[in-house]
């Protein structure tokens, strides 16, 4: 009824994508064999790297997430190895399988779907492991599925603490560019992450960032499948050797541009905005569970993204609010993505190209759905959501301050 007109994606990837990027990715094929398409490739290296906070090395593969998952086991993890899984959704899990499936014994320890790692068990269960079987640690930073934020550094504290030589692979695909991350900082050995969230590029790009102490793993590794194979893809002495044969065009030139849009706005900002919006989002929740069936699903703001929310419902009620959001008013929500039952659970994106009234505009469609589907729910969500947005704007200066202000102070003063 009312969905005519522009659509919009409120789920956690693929995210909205900036017409600059699409844009910048409508022109005719490019010459591959030399010319501007070489150099603007090599121009987003460094730009990738700072992005994860790293002096080390970065491959690009034509691929999704999962691909990048495979191309960083392929190089350092091979059959009759052992990995650990910390699990905290379903996709640390679905890492863990696809380690199982290139032939390594896969151990995990399950904290759940709303808490974050427990960083005491994980040194427990390192410290046991005295024969130095497990070869590395699979990690998230955000769990797409569950909306878990985990601490990182201190899982490599937790790992320096008992003494243990593991690499250390993180998961970044639904949160680089939306939570704050420090490769090198943080001792993170493998990196890996996708182009369709925070990089705001359509899927089709798989991204792994390496350090020396991986690259010495690689070294001794077996046998690794050609194009999964990292070391050529870096300082490449061929343009070919880069994507191991033809290259993603049309994405190269919409990543340089995304990540120009980064660098304009400030990786600070980038962070501080998609933090602002998150509470926003989380606010607008804490009013509508105030009443009714709504729940967060990770109670702990510590250990929520900035990126995605997973939410609850009663069973059937998802579903059903997804369907009247979608069909009546234009607006698309996240499934509940390996969630028991799966109509009970919905999720909403918040990453990369958003700002405040996309926020605020997806919010009053599901507050509207709510009413429409009769779901009870506590009022006020609104009102939340905007003045967490005003307050936080006032505090940086934005409404109160500069340009706002002296508009106010020419019309009103």
């Amino acid at each position: 009824m009312f969905a005519n007109g522009l659509t919009y994606l409120a789920i956690p990837g693929p995210s909205v994508m900036p017409d600059r990027v699409l844009r910048a990715m409508h022109r005719a094929a490019p010459n591959i064999y030399t010319g501007e398409l070489h150099e603007v490739t090599r121009s987003v290296i460094p730009d990738l790297k700072a992005l994860a906070g790293t002096q080390h090395n970065v491959a690009i593969y034509i691929g999704n997430g999962h691909a990048a998952w495979e191309a960083a086991l392929s190089n350092v993890i091979g059959a009759g190895d052992t990995v650990l899984v910390l699990a905290t959704g379903r996709f640390c899990v679905g890492w863990g399988e696809m380690a199982e499936g290139l032939g390594a014994t896969v151990e995990t320890i399950d904290f759940g779907n709303s808490n974050a790692v427990d960083l005491a068990q994980v040194e427990a269960v390192l410290k046991a492991d005295t024969e130095g079987r497990i070869k590395a640690v699979l990690t998230v930073l955000v769990d797409t599925s569950t909306g878990v934020l985990n601490d990182i550094k201190g899982i490599r504290a937790a790992m320096t603490a008992a003494e243990h030589d593991a690499l250390l692979m993180c998961d970044c695909i639904a949160s680089l560019g939306c939570d704050e991350y420090y490769m090198d900082d943080w001792g993170v050995d493998i990196t890996v992450s996708a182009c369709q969230k925070g990089l705001m590029t359509p899927p089709g790009l798989g991204l792994v960032w390496f350090n020396d102490k991986a690259n010495a793993v690689r070294e001794k590794t077996p046998k690794v499948s050609r194009y999964w194979d990292w070391r050529p893809r870096i300082d490449a002495d061929e343009y070919w050797k880069f994507f191991d044969g033809t290259a993603p065009t049309h994405h190269i030139y919409g990543l340089r541009e995304a990540l120009d849009m980064i660098s304009e706005e400030g990786m600070e900002n980038v962070w501080a905005r998609h933090e602002g919006l998150a509470q926003a989002i989380w606010a607008a929740i804490d009013a509508w569970s105030v009443e009714g069936p709504m729940k967060i699903n990770v109670a702990n703001p510590d250990e929520r993204s900035r990126a995605v929310t997973s939410l609850s419902l009663e069973e059937g009620q998802a579903d059903a609010l997804r369907a009247w959001c979608e069909d009546t008013m234009g607006v698309t929500l996240g499934i509940g993505l390996g969630r028991t039952p799966a109509s009970a659970f919905f999720r909403l994106g918040h990453m990369g190209h958003v700002n405040g009234h996309m926020v605020l505009g997806f919010l009053g469609t599901i507050d509207a759905g709510l009413k429409a589907l009769g779901i009870p729910h506590g009022k006020g969500a609104l009102d939340a959501a905007s003045q967490t947005l005003a307050d936080l704007a006032r505090a940086r200066g934005t409404a109160c301050g500069g340009k706002a202000k002296a508009k106010v102070d020419q019309c009103c003063g």
